[in-house]
């Protein structure tokens, strides 16, 4: 097994995920296997309980793992599946040495930081990076391992020592680091600035470690005399030196490493050079320069709480991204905080108000993400209903299904207390209750979570057509409470549709409406499992439906399951190609396919 290790220095928000990941995917794209793994220093067991304003959004895994974000990116760049083991926390570490304590495995021993803790730091990674994450057997070929935080943090002081020990035990031709630093310029004198580097990699080294490779960030493009100077301060040489500059979006980062030949500065460290081959990424360059090119767009208006940090919703907005790609738009999200679109907000701050109102009336499309607790709950339902009474193309996800349920029992229905036992637990008509099996003590790891399978109760239904007229599908889930299974009756026969239910078709999974244009709200999380290449099939509807071209999708996948059933035509792969159209192989033949208004061609 060989390892790559991503630091930062100077000053946190570098990008070290996205590096991170970039650097996985240029190894992956010459023929590696690769697995990652995330360091993040803080006492916490997992992300789970964690607010996103401040570490942004949990990201949940197949196998119920609550972790870092960065998970998500490593998994969207990879196309591969982690587990809860890739993500390490101080608090998982310190409570498994304490567990062995406990048991008295250490036999009377006086438990330290050294060895114990940073023993068990290398016997967990050593354990993840054997872990299969491409459904084939025995492990990857390459673990690229992100430390969190910034090189210098009390709290990261284990680790360095945990991995400065394991670079020496791996040995060095299994073992190669990447520091990501920050080149500022000064605008007094305008020269890129190297000594923040410089003292950055000395503290690096003065810890244990030496970087084989530097990352730079900065604004433009590094000078060569700059480059001259790092290497000769930081013992680094010149062909290693990369720099990350700004680019339009971070598909641009695994071409700007690619460019400068970053891989073959890794492959050299690692001894590889014998079995990997030169970076295939032409279907990625494809998609980055597509990307910059849409012009035409689609206004999608994100109705949230959490709208102080837009890591908040990053993998829905990743997802919205990737379909967007797919049918060729500019996205556009129009931020409304849900808030604001209430009543009470239109005595308190009318202009914020009116505002809210003037973004979610001129959006294309509305999206109701997940999220926790009463407040701007209200605003979502109202969000809602102006999707359902005016057509708009609408998508709730998880909280978002549940208010929707809400609001169709008390306008249509008209129950006027329709609520969530989460926010009133009194209410007379409960259309949203809490899990049964779910805990009431414990927060963290208790929540219905990971990858559950959803059967589709009806077969001519748009969310049954966009999974491809599967019988069933496995989505990922974070949820407490669940729509009220004894008052389902009440809501079909109103005309409200639970076209999705789990195995037991007592918990509703998926709602729609049959007479809107598009109306979809889940109980799980579709963004999940979006990828560039693979854009999340709900997702694809909404924008779809945003931008007049839902008919042709779903005509184009029923034309499909039609021909390849007669054995006339098989649709084998479908990728975007380098000149902005989608690549579809079908019979063995691969040309150009593209979108337009009158449906798929070929």
């Amino acid at each position: 097994m060989k390892y790559v290790l991503v630091t930062g220095g100077v000053v946190s928000g570098l990008g070290k995920g996205v590096t991170a990941s970039s650097i996985g995917l240029l190894l992956k794209a010459c023929g590696l296997r690769v697995t990652s793994i995330k360091i993040d220093p803080y006492l916490n067991t997992d992300a789970g309980t964690m607010s996103p304003f401040e570490h942004g959004e949990v990201f949940v895994l197949d196998d119920g793992g609550e972790v870092d974000l960065d998970l998500g990116n490593y998994e969207r760049f990879l196309d591969i599946k982690l587990t809860h083991d890739n993500n390490i926390t101080t608090g998982k570490i310190y409570q498994s040495v304490i567990d062995k304590e406990r048991r008295g495995d250490y036999l009377g021993k006086t438990v330290q930081v050294v060895p114990h803790i940073t023993d068990a730091i290398q016997e967990w990674i050593e354990r993840a990076a054997l872990i299969p994450v491409d459904g084939k057997d025995g492990p990857a070929d390459i673990c690229v391992i992100e430390l969190g935080g910034t090189i210098g943090d009390i709290e990261s002081m284990p680790f360095i020592e945990a991995l400065g020990q394991f670079s020496y035990r791996v040995g060095s031709g299994n073992f190669c680091l990447i520091h990501v630093s920050l080149v500022p310029v000064l605008k007094v004198v305008g020269e890129q600035k190297t000594k923040p580097t410089q003292h950055s990699v000395r503290g690096l080294r003065s810890l244990g470690l030496t970087p084989h490779v530097l990352a730079c960030r900065s604004t433009m493009v590094l000078d060569e005399n700059v480059k001259r100077k790092l290497s000769q301060f930081c013992h680094v040489p010149v062909d290693s030196i990369i720099t990350l500059y700004d680019v339009p979006n971070i598909w641009h980062i695994p071409l700007l490493l690619k460019d400068q030949k970053a891989h073959e500065a890794i492959l050299k460290v690692l001894n590889l050079h014998s079995i990997a081959g030169g970076p295939a990424l032409e279907e990625w360059t494809a998609r980055a320069e597509m990307c910059d090119s849409l012009h035409e767009p689609v206004r999608i208006a994100m109705v949230g709480k959490y709208m102080g940090l837009s890591d908040s919703y990053l993998s829905v907005l990743k997802a919205l991204k990737h379909a967007s790609l797919r049918c060729l738009k500019k996205l556009i999200v129009d931020w409304v905080p849900a808030g604001d679109l209430e009543d009470a907000t239109a005595q308190e701050n009318p202009a914020a108000h009116k505002a809210a109102w003037k973004l979610l009336k001129g959006a294309d499309g509305i999206l109701v993400p997940g999220g926790f607790g009463d407040r701007g709950v209200e605003g979502k339902i109202l969000a809602s209903k102006y999707a359902r009474e005016n057509k708009v193309p609408f998508l709730g996800i998880c909280l978002g299904m549940q208010i929707a349920v809400i609001e169709f029992a008390r306008s249509v229905l008209n129950l006027k207390d329709a609520n969530s036992t989460e926010f009133d637990t009194s209410t007379k008509n409960p259309c949203v209750i809490f899990m049964p099996e779910v805990s009431k003590t414990h927060m963290g790891g208790t929540m219905r979570l990971g990858s559950r399978r959803t059967y589709f109760q009806v077969v001519d239904c748009k969310s049954a057509k966009l999974y491809g007229n599967k019988s069933y599908i496995d989505e990922r889930h974070r949820h407490r409470y669940e729509v009220n299974p004894h008052m389902v009756s009440q809501l079909e026969n109103a005309g409200l549709s639970f076209t999705g239910k789990d195995e037991t078709g007592q918990r509703m999974e998926i709602v729609e409406l049959a007479c809107h244009p598009y109306f979809i709200g889940v109980q799980f999380h579709p963004e999940f499992k979006s990828r560039p290449g693979k854009p999340s099939a709900l997702f694809l509807g909404l924008i779809a439906a945003s931008c007049g071209q839902l008919d042709s999708i779903l005509k184009s996948s029923e034309s499909w399951k039609k021909t390849a059933k007669n054995g006339s035509v098989e649709v084998s792969t479908m990728k975007l190609s380098r000149n902005g159209n989608m690549k579809m192989t079908v019979n063995g033949l691969s040309n150009d396919a593209y979108f337009n208004g009158n449906g798929l061609h070929y």
